[in-house]
């Protein structure tokens, strides 16, 4: 099915809506026992860049950032670990990226349909990329041009 690597799963899954996504989580959990590796938790995250004259960090902003380490248990004896962090202020959507990320990555049951999520958010991204791209292109100034109007102009004055 996905031929994504798991670093890219999660900007594939929030191409859904958040509420699909946490009702799918729920949906696959039902017979699981979740424990919490790390506690649903949302802040700020800070952008750091370094100067180029003095090679000093400064903040360029601020970004909304959710976390979540979970572990699932099935009754068979199965374990999995899932992770997620995404940058939005939605702890529980952290935590269901979590779960969805575990399921597939230990194939447990309903991995397709995370998979499926995965396969249909990853079309997503691509179309907006592309879009994005196209606009990007149609922006695109050459001011080698300006050079030779100049030129053209100067010619008339003489």
């Amino acid at each position: 099915m996905t031929n994504l690597e798991r670093k890219d799963w999660i900007r594939a899954l929030t191409a859904h809506p958040a509420s699909a996504l946490n009702a799918l989580a729920d949906e696959l959990t039902r017979d699981c026992d979740v424990k919490l590796k790390s506690l649903p938790q949302t802040g700020l995250g800070l952008l750091t860049l370094t100067d180029s004259a003095f090679h000093e960090p400064y903040y360029l902003g601020e970004f909304p950032l959710s976390s979540c380490s979970i572990e699932l248990s099935l009754p068979d004896g199965r374990h999995a670990a899932g992770g997620a962090q995404v940058m939005a202020d939605d702890a529980d959507l952290a935590r269901s990226l979590a779960i969805l990320d575990a399921v597939l990555a230990a194939r447990l049951p309903g991995w397709e349909r995370v998979a499926a999520r995965i396969d249909a958010g990853a079309m997503t991204r691509t179309e907006e990329d592309r879009r994005r791209h196209a606009m990007l292109a149609a922006t695109r100034v050459d001011f080698a041009m300006l050079n030779n109007a100049d030129e053209e102009d100067g010619d008339d004055r003489e």
